[in-house]
């Protein structure tokens, strides 16, 4: 088997015994890199690392054919242990889904600001190793391969244009202006291509061969997005629609998608209002301890505008972020948490520009020579207030993301389960629920940092109101005081999200936008903490006085990434 060699460095020294279903779960693995060169270069596996992936609608159809052989053979295949059964149930549910979405035709609705194609293209290059010349080697004939992939993803959307399936308009016109920043065509700064060939040219070493690469590589790469940009503009554009919310059906499809589950969007949408009161409330008495006699919006005035409240400068705030995540690594290893040694590191990263304003995490290589990073993007700002980044560096770093996905990477698992399996409601769910978690652990007792917690709770907690309001058009409560009766769109969601969370007016300009896109992700991270406090408060009464928190951390991940249905099934199941 291709590859797995140095990858299977990251399992434990005894893995369990090759069982059909873990075969079935590896050559899934490997099949699939060798069609998705970028799930290869996020392993960290040497092949396909001069390539890219077939956006075609051909290459569509090869990863759908891979996966309905393997869900065919996975309903063939023999359980022979517990942890074959959880493995099958994993990969059966996760490969349904994804057959679901394709016959669906989502591949059709690429042109988004979060998740698109056309970011995945650019963002491969941030996860490949640039230490040798070969690696350098590899990064330019990548760039030189971006114009046929980008070509290959023109035929899908012109086959979706001809099919009626055609992304909403301001899906493309934020996806225009994130390609033209990558192109250099915007913006005052040069393309990201060529910033890929200045830092070649700064290393002391350099091949004539190599640069020369490089440039034509960034030529024709920038040459290739402008174009892109140019057919979104002028071809795919004026056919774009103007309807954007997704409707009942889709959503629900998106739903399992992101949680591993079905629910009911309209329980969730009340429940969503009920979540945000309770939060409103606690933010209230909060603000009395930052400032007595302050209400919400003059604290969080306070916090955001206060000097001695913020880091200055780029440089300085990564270096603060990094501190944030190391100590709370050396703080709770041993304490709340056993953390594997060969997972005790995390960088702070700040991204280029052109993409959306979210914060966000890659998890380590599968060999782990490559460390989990936590990106955040700056966008025009160069001053930094730290009332939210705390919490916010817990639910990315340690006990959040990091933790969760860095432990995945070493549990005897199935491959797949190890390096292929993240739902959004089972991770994002954990890493809000790490954030409440650290606030009982004592850490957020700043009230500038609970406050901070708080935003970020009421934040998804809006989340949820809105992203169902937007996609199933629903009323605005007639006992809520904001446009009440009235039908959700992007204008009130917006207006809402800045009201509700006094956060900055230009990312959440940028999240609205990411909802839109995506449907049912953004309800993931608030859905998924409420699963993971119930099968904590589960555990608690089954339990009763010998209920041990770190234990159930602790028996709680060993299971590994999986669906929010069969995480609950799961943790009811252990004694």
């Amino acid at each position: 088997m291709p590859g797995t060699e140095a990858a299977y460095r990251a399992a434990p020294a005894t893995m369990a015994r090759m069982t059909h279903i873990r075969q079935l779960a590896d050559d899934y693995v490997t099949r699939m890199a060798a069609l998705d060169p970028i799930l290869a270069t996020s392993l960290g596996l040497p092949e396909g690392q001069r390539e890219l992936p077939d956006y075609s609608p051909d290459g569509y159809a090869a990863t759908n054919a891979l996966d309905r052989e393997t869900l065919a053979a996975l309903r063939a295949a023999e359980v022979t242990t517990e942890a074959d059964r959880i493995a099958r149930d994993v990969m059966r549910e996760r490969l349904g889904v994804r057959t679901d979405i394709y016959d669906a035709g989502e591949r059709y609705l690429g042109v988004r600001t979060l998740g698109s194609p056309m970011g995945a293209l650019r963002g491969v290059f941030d996860q490949m190793p640039r230490d040798t010349e070969d690696q350098w080697s590899n990064i330019a004939a990548r760039m030189a391969a971006i114009p046929a992939a980008l070509d290959r993803l023109r035929i899908t959307l012109d086959e979706g244009l001809a099919k009626g399936r055609i992304a909403a308009t301001r899906q493309v016109v934020e996806s225009i202006r994130q390609v033209e920043t990558f192109a250099g065509v915007r913006g005052p700064k040069s393309s990201f291509f060529d910033g890929l060939v200045d830092r070649y040219a700064q290393r002391e070493h350099q091949a004539d061969s190599v640069r020369a690469d490089l440039a034509t590589g960034a030529r024709a790469a920038n040459d290739a997005y402008a174009d892109f940009a140019r057919y979104l503009r002028d071809t795919y554009l004026p056919r774009a629609t103007d309807r954007e919310a997704a409707g009942d059906e889709r959503y629900a499809l998106m739903s399992r998608l992101y949680l591993g589950d079905e629910i009911d969007p309209r329980e969730v949408y009340a429940w969503g209002w009920e979540e945000l009161h309770r939060i409103e409330a606690e933010m209230a008495s909060t603000a009395e301890r930052i400032r007595p006699g302050a209400a919400t919006a003059e604290a969080i005035d306070l916090i955001e505008h206060d000097p001695a409240r913020s880091v200055e400068g780029v440089n300085a705030y990564r270096a603060w972020l990094q501190e944030v995540h190391d100590r709370a690594l050396f703080d709770l290893d041993g304490t709340h948490f056993d953390i594997d040694p060969r997972i005790k590191c995390i960088e702070v990263m700040i991204p280029p520009p052109g993409g959306p304003l979210a914060i966000y995490y890659t998890g380590p290589s599968e060999d782990l020579a490559r460390p989990g990073r936590t990106w955040w993007p700056t966008g025009t700002r160069t001053r930094f207030p730290k009332w939210q980044d705390v919490t916010t560096a817990y639910h990315e770093g340690v006990p959040g993301h990091h933790l969760q996905v860095g432990s995945t990477r070493v549990l005897d698992l199935t491959r797949y389960q190890r390096v292929m399996t993240f739902v959004s409601g089972h991770g994002e769910g954990w890493a809000l629920y790490a954030e409440r978690l650290m606030a009982e652990l004592g850490y957020l007792d700043n009230p500038d940092y609970y406050m901070g917690m708080l935003s970020g709770q009421a934040m998804r907690a809006v989340r949820v109101i809105i992203d169902i309001g937007m996609h199933l058009e629903l009323p605005i409560p007639a006992s809520e005081s904001f446009h009440r009766g009235e039908t959700w769109d992007h204008d009130l969601a917006r207006e809402f999200l800045i009201d509700r969370t006094g956060r900055d007016p230009e990312a959440m300009a940028s999240e609205i936008l990411r909802y839109l896109g995506s449907p049912a992700q953004a309800i993931s991270y608030k859905v998924g903490e409420r699963a993971w406090l119930a099968a904590r408060e589960s555990a608690k009464q089954r339990a009763g006085a010998s209920f041990d928190l770190k234990q159930f951390h602790t028996r709680a991940l060993a299971l590994g990434p999986m669906g929010l249905r069969q995480l609950r099934s799961e943790l009811d199941a252990l004694v």
